[in-house]
C-alpha cells in the first residue's frame, strides 16, 4: 500500500506540474513583452537586481529545508505524528531565527542602496518599497511558510504546486492589467507583495486541511533541538554543496549589472527565462528518479548501478542536445517575433548560455548517484566553483562586457561539475577508473553533435526565414528539431547499449 501511494502520489506531482508549467509558461511570455513595453526594461532589469540581491541573503538559510526532509523521511514511512510535529517546531523555531537574520541583514543592506543604485533614473523611494516590499514577502517564508517542507517531505509537493502556481498566475494577470491601464510602478510592486501575503494564507489553510494534528510550537521546537542533532550538522554539510548554484544563478545579474547596464539585464532575462522554462520542463518530467537511484545503490549491484547511470546520462545527453539545437536555431528568430529585434544579443551570449544551460542539464544523474552514496566529503567543490565563477566573471566582464560574465560560469563548471564531481563519483563511489567516464562523456558528446553539424548544415534558417512570422518560425522548428532529433536518436540507439536498454524498458522497441 505504502509504495502503491508513492507512486500515485508522484505521478500526481508530475501531472499537476506539468498543467501548471504551460499555465506559466503562456501567461510568462505574455506578461514580459507587456511589462517591457508598459513598464521600460530598466524597471525589469531593476526589479530583477533587487530579487537578486534579498537572495544572497537566504543564503543564511543554510540548506535546512533539504536537511529537514531528510529527517522527516522515516517518522513519515512510519506514521510517526509527535516525531513529525517535533521536527517541524525545530525548524519552526531555527526558521524564525533566521528570519531575524535576513530581516538584520535586508535592514543593513538597505543603508547601501544609494551606492548600488547610483544612477538608474527611479525615485528612491520607490528603491526603498521595492526593496522592502520584496524583503517582507521573502520574510513569510521564514515566519508563516516553513510549515510547507512537510508537504515536499510527504510527496505532496502538487499542494504547494498549486498554491504557488495559482498565486502566481493572479498575480502577473492583475500586474499586467495595472501595467496596462496605469504603468504604474508602485502598483506594480505593491501587487507582488499582497499576493506573496495571499500566498502564505492559501498555503497555511491547505497545511491545516491536510495535517490537522500538525500544533507545532517555535518555542518547544528550541528545547527539542538537542534531540535532533543531525539536523544541523547536516545543514552545515549542505550549505557547501548549495552555494555554487547559488552564485551561478544570483551573481550573474548583479555582475551583469555592474559592467554593462540594467537594460542589459532585463535583455539578458528574456534569455534567461527561455532556458528556465525549458530547465523547469525537463526536471517537471524527469526529475523523479532520485528514490530509485537510492534503492539501487543501497542494491549493492555495481554492474547494474553503472549500468543504470548511464541510462539516464544518455537520456539527458538526448534531451540536452535537442533542446541545445533547438536554442541555437530558434532562440533569436523566437526573440525577433515575441520582443522585437532590438532585444537581440550577440550569438557568442547566445552559445554560452546554451552551454552552462547544457552542463546544468547533463549534470544530474551525477549528482544523483553522489547523493545516493552520500558523497558530501568535496565541500570545497562548491566554493571553488564560486571563487572561479566570480573571479572570471569580473575579469571577463572587466575585458568583454557581458560574454566575459557569462564566461565565468562555463569555466567554473566546466572545472568542477564536468571534471571533478565525475572524478569524485567513480572513485569514492563507483570505485571505477575515472578514464571510463571520461571515454563515456565524449563518445556521447560526439554522438549529439555529429547530428548537429549535419542538420545545421541541410537546414539552414535561410531557407524558411523563422523571424519572418509565426508559422516560418513552427515551421522550420519542426523540420530541423525533428531531423535533429531523430539523427540523434538513432545513433545513440547504435552506439550506445544503455540507450538501447532504456528504449527497452520503456517498450519502445
Amino acid at each position: 500500500m505504502a509504495r502503491e501511494s508513492r507512486v500515485k502520489k508522484s505521478l500526481l506531482n508530475a501531472r499537476v506540474n506539468v498543467i501548471f508549467y504551460f499555465a506559466v509558461l503562456i501567461v510568462s511570455f505574455f506578461s514580459r513583452k507587456l511589462f517591457l513595453d508598459m513598464l521600460g526594461a530598466d524597471f525589469m532589469g531593476f526589479t530583477g537586481t533587487i530579487g537578486n540581491l534579498l537572495k544572497f541573503l537566504d543564503i543564511a538559510e543554510m540548506g535546512i529545508v533539504s536537511a529537514i526532509g531528510f529527517v522527516l523521511y522515516k517518522p513519515i514511512y512510519e506514521g510517526d505524528r509527535q516525531s513529525i510535529t517535533e521536527i517541524i517546531s525545530v525548524l519552526g523555531y531555527i526558521y524564525r531565527m533566521v528570519g531575524f537574520v535576513i530581516m538584520g541583514g535586508g535592514i543593513v543592506l538597505a543603508c547601501f542602496l544609494p551606492v548600488i543604485y547610483p544612477d538608474t533614473g527611479f525615485p528612491f523611494s520607490l528603491i526603498y518599497f521595492a526593496f522592502f516590499s520584496y524583503l517582507a514577502s521573502s520574510l513569510l517564508t521564514y515566519f508563516t511558510n516553513y510549515r510547507q517542507t512537510l508537504l515536499a517531505a510527504d510527496q505532496r509537493n502538487y499542494v504547494i504546486s498549486i498554491c504557488s502556481q495559482t498565486t502566481m498566475i493572479v498575480k502577473t494577470l492583475v500586474q499586467m492589467a495595472a501595467a496596462y491601464y496605469w504603468s504604474n510602478y508602485y502598483a506594480w510592486v505593491a501587487i507582488d507583495l499582497a499576493t506573496g501575503i495571499a500566498y502564505s494564507v492559501f498555503l497555511n489553510y491547505r497545511i491545516n486541511k491536510t495535517y490537522p494534528w500538525l500544533k507545532s510550537n517555535k518555542a518547544e521546537g528550541r528545547k527539542l533541538l538537542k534531540k535532533y542533532p543531525e539536523i544541523m550538522r547536516k545543514s552545515w554539510q549542505l550549505l557547501a554543496h548549495k552555494i555554487g548554484a547559488f552564485v551561478q544563478s544570483q551573481a550573474t545579474p548583479l555582475i551583469i549589472y555592474m559592467f554593462v547596464s540594467l537594460k542589459v539585464v532585463a535583455y539578458y532575462g528574456n534569455y534567461t527565462l527561455i532556458v528556465a522554462k525549458l530547465t523547469i520542463l525537463v526536471n517537471n518530467l524527469l526529475g523523479s528518479t532520485n528514490a530509485g537511484v537510492g534503492n539501487l545503490v543501497a542494491e549493492g549491484d555495481r554492474k547494474r548501478i553503472v549500468h543504470v547511470f548511464w541510462e539516464l546520462q544518455g537520456l539527458q545527453f538526448f534531451v540536452a542536445g535537442v533542446l541545445s539545437f533547438a536554442l541555437l536555431q530558434l532562440a533569436h528568430p523566437f526573440i525577433s517575433l515575441w520582443l522585437g529585434d532590438e532585444y537581440l544579443l550577440p550569438n557568442v551570449v547566445l552559445v554560452l548560455i546554451i552551454i552552462n544551460m547544457f552542463i546544468s542539464l547533463t549534470r544530474s544523474a551525477v549528482d544523483q548517484f553522489m547523493f545516493a552514496y552520500g558523497l558530501f566529503a568535496d565541500v570545497w567543490a562548491p566554493v571553488a566553483e564560486s571563487v572561479i565563477s566570480l573571479a572570471v566573471a569580473i575579469i571577463g566582464g572587466s575585458l568583454w562586457g557581458l560574454p566575459g560574465v557569462l564566461l565565468g560560469s562555463v569555466v567554473s563548471m566546466t572545472v568542477i561539475v564536468v571534471a571533478w564531481k565525475p572524478f569524485y563519483l567513480y572513485r569514492s563511489g563507483f570505485r571505477l577508473p575515472y578514464r571510463l567516464f571520461v571515454a563515456g562523456y565524449l563518445k556521447h558528446l560526439a554522438l549529439i553533435a555529429v547530428p548537429g553539424i549535419l542538420a545545421y548544415c541541410l537546414l539552414p534558417a535561410d531557407m524558411f526565414n523563422p523571424a519572418a512570422s509565426v508559422w516560418n518560425w513552427l515551421g522550420f522548428a519542426f523540420a530541423a528539431v525533428s531531423a535533429y532529433a531523430a539523427g540523434t536518436f538513432l545513433l545513440m540507439y547504435m552506439f550506445c547499449p544503455s540507450m538501447r536498454t532504456l528504449v527497452r524498458r520503456f517498450g519502445l522497441k
